[in-house]
């Protein structure tokens, strides 16, 4: 034999040499490339997707409320700053309480008002309290302010308008 007849393989029946020379066997190159999933990964991959889309779904939803409730409570509160303003500069604070609803944009806002005197000095709180629902839930922001207790009983006098 010569050197050359020692180094080069010999090639079964099937076989083919590719371009850098290495002899490939075209029958184990079938049987070892992927044609699809099997039923497992399948199974595997379902499974997975059935545990993440319920949870990320979930989270989407407590992201969406979040949102919804960070805008409409800033809303209630600049609703709730607007009617305390309006008695205040008005001086519409000789009734102990009084309610309504305002509108901001497409969103109703029920509200209520009352004004107590102050367990700690000669002064009385107002406070209004507006109420909004978010995705069936009810919430409030509170909003309150100290008034010295003479305003609350002065209107204008006829001698005055």
């Amino acid at each position: 034999m010569t050197a050359r007849a020692e180094r080069v393989p010999r090639r079964a029946a099937g076989a083919a040499r590719g371009a850098d020379g290495a002899v490939r066997d075209r029958a184990r190159i079938r049987a070892r490339s992927p044609r699809g999933f099997t039923l497992v990964e399948v199974l595997a991959a379902l499974l997975m997707m059935a545990i993440v889309v319920p949870v990320a779904m979930e989270g989407m939803g407590i992201a969406s409320r979040a949102g919804v409730l960070g805008t409409r409570k800033a809303a209630a509160m600049r609703v709730a700053e607007r009617l305390l303003n309006e008695f205040v500069v008005e001086n519409q604070l000789q009734q102990a309480t009084s309610g309504g609803t305002l509108v901001d944009g497409d969103t109703s806002y029920p509200w209520t008002m009352r004004t107590e005197n102050w367990s700690e000095d000669a002064l009385q709180v107002m406070t209004v309290t507006v109420t909004f629902v978010v995705q069936g839930n009810s919430y409030e922001v509170n909003l309150s302010t100290l008034l010295p207790a003479a305003t609350t009983g002065a209107g204008p006098t006829a001698s005055q308008q």
